[in-house]
Order: structure tokens, then C-alpha cells, then sequence
């Protein structure tokens, strides 16, 4: 199975940018990835995903605008540009990875079978 290890996190001031990466253990070109986040005391929500191709893409509401989601399947990474951030972007992020998942569950944490660790983005005011 897939192994995921995401990388990029930090503290960084309102307004400024930070770029997450997950690293998979073999060739992601077989799966549809997303990126999820969990804010203290909150449940996992969905951020953003992206096909196999990378030729499609769906985004939260709150990060429209702000954050854009990528791949290259060449080096087995998935990325996520934040801009923007705000306070409330404060969250373990996490990438995830499924065959099969449809473009209609995307947004669901139950579509994707295998996730990593999570890496910590803390945004000051």
C-alpha cells in the first residue's frame, strides 16, 4: 500500500504563503489525492483534491481563491500552494490518496483509504 509523508508545515504570520508537499512510497499516477485539514477541537475537513491527471481540481469554499493543489506525478508528489493565510487556515494538514474515489466523494475523509501523518500549519494574527 501507498505511504504518504507530508512535509512544508510551520508558523507563519497572516497574510503570508507556506507550500505543502506529500511524498508517496511509489507512483502516484494511479490515484486521485486530496488534502484535508483538522483545526484544534474540530473534525477533519476537506481542503482540496485533485484527479490522477491533475486535469481536474475542487476546493473548499473557505480556500478558494487562496490555496492551489498540484502534482507531479514524475517525482511522486502532491503539493499545496497556500497563500492568504489567515488565523482559521490553523490546522494539521493531511494528504490522502485512493484508486478509486469518485469525483463526487472527493470531499469525503471516507473515500480516501490511505492517508499520512499530518504536518502542523500555525498562522498568527
Amino acid at each position: 500500500q501507498v505511504q504518504l509523508v507530508e512535509s512544508g508545515g510551520g508558523l507563519v504570520q497572516a497574510g503570508g504563503s507556506l507550500r505543502l508537499s506529500c511524498a508517496a512510497s511509489e507512483r502516484t499516477s494511479p490515484y486521485n489525492m486530496g488534502w484535508f485539514r483538522r483545526a484544534p477541537g474540530e473534525e477533519r475537513e476537506f481542503v482540496a483534491a485533485i484527479s490522477w491527471s491533475g486535469g481536474t481540481t475542487n476546493y473548499a469554499d473557505s480556500v478558494k481563491g487562496r490555496f492551489t493543489i498540484s502534482r507531479d506525478n514524475a517525482k511522486n508528489t502532491l503539493y499545496l500552494q497556500m497563500n492568504s493565510l489567515k488565523p482559521e487556515d490553523t490546522a494539521i494538514y493531511y494528504c490522502a490518496a485512493d484508486r478509486s474515489v469518485r469525483p463526487t466523494e472527493w470531499g469525503k475523509k471516507s473515500g480516501y483509504a490511505y492517508w499520512g501523518q499530518g504536518t502542523q500549519v500555525t498562522v498568527s494574527s
